[in-house]
């Protein structure tokens, strides 16, 4: 996965970088306040030793040198320590005294700096304060001869003993910008790792990519398809309607040479939106002006009559048990050249009623008498009923719904295809989340609908009814043509 991939898993899962953020933003706050506050105290020493000449000056400042490293290990030692608080009671012991004590030496110099940290200042202070004037003793007690010349040493206190004024920790500021900055990647982490975890199916590539088949529609999701799912009405002009006419511009030229007249409309799983895609493609197909059938042969679960408000009792069933002649049963929806051929009645057998010679002479009479049959068919993990009739149709169109089927699941749809040779003719990402800018595109760009004319004379009225009569004679005679 490249880089941008990553930092859309991390633009995916924004949230979890948000909370791992302020969780760790918090947790320093916390640390903050609960931490004691930090006061330092400061005592710079010189250590000096007489010289004569130059050289001598040269060799001293090399011996001083090596001498000052000694010196910052004798600051931190036991015996210093307890001879500060035999000095005076400061309420410590030697060994907490040695611990509050840090060493420093400037490199090149002869300056040793000790800086001593406690939660009290004053005490901070007045440790300091003896721990100068001991140390300046056992070093000259130290470094004095045994036969009782002056120590070839002499250290001096160039600066302080002082003690800052407010606490040098906690820091607030530090603390919580470090703690964002962590919080940050750990999110980032922990966002990347959920998203390599996620098998859902997230975009359009990965569909692409796991189906092997070409992308022919990216349905943006809606609030209100769930109770409006068709594409009329106000919803015509909407981005999702818009959508569907450009699937339905895809699948009419996804294969110029092989074009396919009878489709299966299928999903891996229930509840992915294919009856909605099924109804929907077929009205924006007979809106463009084809004759379009659509059959609703999921017959365990229909739901095409429903979504059309047709009555669903009497349809395909009847047509494949030889109860009714197909002609009978049709259909017309809306003032489109679209028929719908119901479910009927439920089977004991859906299987062996759509695999049999009677399902396939059906659409092979149909597809003589429409441009182009639109099947719904039962989800292919569920039930075997969406195969059978895939295998029949010209190809399959697969919908899957972002977000809910795995991508172990879509393989297995498209498997289940191509193990019986079925043509897939593409993919439709369906419930998709759309991007600001694409939206914004389609809203400054779709068509307005004009306000409704106004009455219309009488003269016009009679010529409407008669085209009306004549529509009616039309379908007539469409429908005595799909019965033969």
């Amino acid at each position: 996965m490249d880089v941008l991939g990553y930092l859309r898993l991390v633009r995916r899962h924004w949230w979890i970088v948000l909370i791992t953020v302020m969780l760790a933003v918090g947790a320093a706050a916390l640390v903050t306040v609960r931490t004691p506050p930090r006061y330092q105290a400061t005592v710079t020493f010189f250590v000096t030793t007489p010289s004569q000449g130059v050289t001598d000056a040269y060799q001293g400042s090399l011996f001083l040198q090596q001498r000052v490293k000694s010196y910052g290990d004798l600051l931190t030692s036991d015996r210093l320590a307890q001879s500060v608080v035999a000095d005076a009671p400061l309420g410590l012991t030697a060994d907490q005294v040695r611990s509050r004590i840090t060493t420093s030496a400037t490199i090149g110099t002869v300056l040793l700096k000790a800086t001593l940290t406690d939660t009290d200042q004053t005490r901070a202070l007045k440790t300091t304060e003896a721990l100068a004037t001991k140390f300046t003793e056992l070093v000259r007690k130290v470094e004095t001869p045994a036969d009782g010349k002056a120590p070839p040493i002499k250290i001096e206190v160039v600066s302080g003993p002082r003690v800052t004024s407010s606490p040098v920790s906690p820091q607030p500021v530090r603390n919580l910008i470090l703690g964002g900055l962590l919080g940050l990647l750990a999110g980032v982490g922990l966002a990347v790792l959920r998203g390599l975890a996620d098998v859902r199916m997230r975009d359009a590539t990965a569909l692409q990519r796991v189906t092997g088949s070409p992308l022919l529609g990216e349905i943006p999701f809606e609030s209100g398809a769930r109770t409006a799912p068709l594409i009329v009405g106000d919803a015509a002009t909407s981005a999702r309607a818009e959508a569907v006419r450009k699937l339905r511009t895809n699948l009419r030229f996804v294969d110029v040479h092989e074009p396919a007249r009878v489709i299966a409309v299928t999903s891996a799983l229930q509840g992915e939106g294919k009856t909605t895609m099924a109804c929907n493609t077929a009205i924006a197909l007979a809106e463009a002006g084809w004759r379009v059938l659509l059959i609703d042969a999921d017959l365990r679960r229909p739901k095409v009559a429903d979504y059309l408000g047709l009555d669903g009792g009497v349809g395909l069933t009847d047509v494949l048990v030889g109860d009714v002649q197909v002609g009978d049963v049709v259909q017309r929806w809306g003032e489109k050249s679209l028929l719908v051929l119901p479910s009927g009645a439920a089977p004991p057998n859906p299987s062996e009623l759509l695999g049999s010679k009677a399902m396939s002479d059906l659409l092979v009479a149909l597809r003589e008498s429409a441009d182009i049959v639109v099947i719904d068919t039962a989800p292919l993990l569920a039930v075997t009923d969406g195969v059978v009739v895939a295998v029949q149709a010209d190809g399959a169109l697969l919908i899957t719904q972002q977000g809910r089927t795995s991508r172990g699941q879509v393989a297995a749809a498209a498997r289940s295809l191509s193990s019986v040779s079925v043509r897939l003719l593409g993919c439709v990402l369906n419930m998709a989340k759309v991007g600001k800018t694409d939206a914004y595109q389609y809203e400054t760009y779709k068509v307005v609908v004009p306000p409704a004319p106004a009455a219309v004379p009488a003269d016009r009225a009679e010529t409407a009814r008669r085209g009306a009569q004549s529509a009616e004679e039309n379908r007539t005679q469409e429908l005595t043509r799909l019965s033969r």
